[in-house]
């Protein structure tokens, strides 16, 4: 069996005998369920084995570098080279918490506290995977599209495992997982749930069903599915953005412009860019509600449609034309705020809107809003709460860490990506999940996700805040003694070190 050291967990913590089965198995305490895992066999999750008696972590630990060269610029890690523990001139390494192992409930050191160097300063990172059931996942999805009303239930695999929150700009937002779905209901919506976060936060696709609404296939990093169509854009704007941006490039080409949108449509001569540019008024009404001049809502039923309506022939958001202001031979663009539908017409004598062909000059600026669309993606931020006993494993005093953290004095990090931490009380994070190393996530079947998690922070500072010095490891010592992998830094990423004040 393919194994490596983390902390030997089933040795107790010395404070007491912890039980043994007999059968040669060993007990797993690196989360509550205790799994009694017989020789060469592993536990629920996959992730710890018996190996000769011994508690072990399957996978091997991740560690990250990076290479300088002489010009001082960023080169490939070359992985697949031979490495004799040495932390050669040049190179920086990181040990993350992918595959560290876990010192659950905290009763003791994390697995690894290990001290480095930056700039002749010497420095401490504490690394562990946490077992976190205060957890989630915000995903935005971006479409027009209509997915589902607000608050509407998200299930997987029929069982609820989150909401539709308020749209933003251009996208609509989910918020998935949290201890109320993973705890909180029956034995298969805990699992589904936790099934489905690892999934997410491993980059891979999943589906899912908004009640009410659409059927959804979302993955990190990828263009969201919904109802079977791959979505290929983001709108540039609202109907209203979208007349501000292009209306000098229309001014003389076209005589109104209607921008079809769920929320704000925009008219082109109403609006103040048309006043700015002293268009004749269109004598286009449209339905819905006027808000300011040339500025619509509600002019359809939100949609798959046109805009994010439900609308696929946009004459139908034509309520009258004003013979008073209209005339014969008007021309008349309609295009939804991607640019990917688009109607042109003509005003005949009974002041009727004929379709006709789209001018080069009409269609050129229909093109470019397009051209301004950027690809539609499903961004995934994970979302969780280190405010439990994962802090007794960095210091004896918790309330120190958090406030170093708050102050700036300890970088968090997770799989050595940078995370945002919420003001207020608790150490809340979140993260990117394709910033991330493949694979970060796992699970325990208590449900919850497990997640790499390090504290990064100078020596001293680790000392003042109450940190367990005397389990500190110098990185050269990880690397003669710990089976692991060595990957390439992101260069997306910054180097944790240089976040510490």
């Amino acid at each position: 069996m393919s194994t490596t050291r983390a902390d030997p967990l089933n040795q107790g913590s010395g404070e007491g005998p912890l039980e043994r089965p007999g059968g040669g198995k060993v007990v797993c305490n690196a989360c509550p369920v205790l799994c009694q895992i017989s020789e060469g066999r592993a536990g629920a999750c996959d992730r710890y084995a018996n190996s000769g008696g011994v508690l072990t972590r399957v996978d091997p630990l991740l560690l990250t570098a990076k290479v300088v060269n002489e010009a001082g610029a960023l080169v490939p890690f070359q992985s697949d080279q031979p490495w004799d523990g040495r932390v050669l001139a040049g190179t920086s390494v990181f040990v993350t918490g992918v595959g560290s192992g876990t010192t659950y409930p905290d009763y003791k050191p994390a697995p690894f506290i290990v001290s480095s160097k930056r700039d002749d300063v010497d420095m401490v990172t504490v690394v562990t995977e946490g077992i976190f059931s205060y957890c989630s996942f915000k995903v935005k999805i971006d479409t027009d599209r209509y997915i589902g009303p607000e608050c509407a239930p998200v299930r997987c695999a029929g069982e609820a495992v989150g909401h539709v929150t308020t749209m933003e700009y251009g996208s609509q937002m989910l918020s998935l997982g949290g201890v109320h779905h993973l705890t909180g209901g029956s034995k298969k919506e805990g699992r589904v749930t936790c099934d489905l976060m690892m999934d997410l936060g491993n980059c891979k696709p999943v589906e899912l069903e908004i009640e009410g609404g659409a059927r959804l296939i979302v993955q990190a990093g990828a263009p969201p599915v919904i109802d079977g169509v791959t979505e290929q854009r983001m709108r540039v704007g609202c109907g209203s953005a979208t007349i501000g941006i292009f209306a000098q490039q229309w001014h003389g080409h076209v005589d109104e412009v209607v921008v079809v949108d769920d929320h704000i449509t925009g008219v082109l001569s109403e609006h103040q860019a048309g006043r700015f540019l002293d268009m004749r008024p269109g004598g286009i009404r449209v339905a819905g509600r006027k808000s300011t001049p040339g500025r619509y809502f509600q002019v359809a039923n939100p949609g798959a449609g046109w805009g994010g309506t439900d609308i696929t022939d946009p004459l139908k958001i034509v309520k009258r034309i004003e013979p008073g202001e209209a005339w014969r031979g008007e021309r008349v663009l309609m295009v939804s705020t991607t640019g990917e539908d688009y109607a042109y017409f003509v005003l005949d004598e009974n002041l009727r809107m004929v379709p006709a062909e789209i001018p080069a000059a009409v269609k050129k600026v229909v093109d470019r809003i397009g051209e301004n669309c950027e690809p539609a993606l499903c961004t995934v931020l994970y979302l969780a709460g280190a405010g439990g006993s994962l802090r007794a494993g960095v210091t004896e005093n918790p309330v120190a860490l958090t406030r170093s953290i708050k102050d700036l004095l300890v970088n968090v990090t997770c799989g050595g990506a940078p995370t945002y931490v919420w003001p207020g009380g608790g150490i809340m994070v979140m993260v990117d999940v394709t910033r991330m190393p493949a694979n970060s996530f796992g699970w325990v079947p208590t449900p919850a996700i497990v997640s790499p998690i390090e504290f990064t922070m100078r020596q001293a500072d680790y000392a003042r805040l109450g940190g367990h010095t005397d389990r500190v490891r110098p990185v050269e010592d990880v690397l003669r003694t710990e089976r692991h992998r060595v990957s390439s830094w992101d260069g997306v990423n910054p180097w944790p070190a240089d976040a510490v004040r």
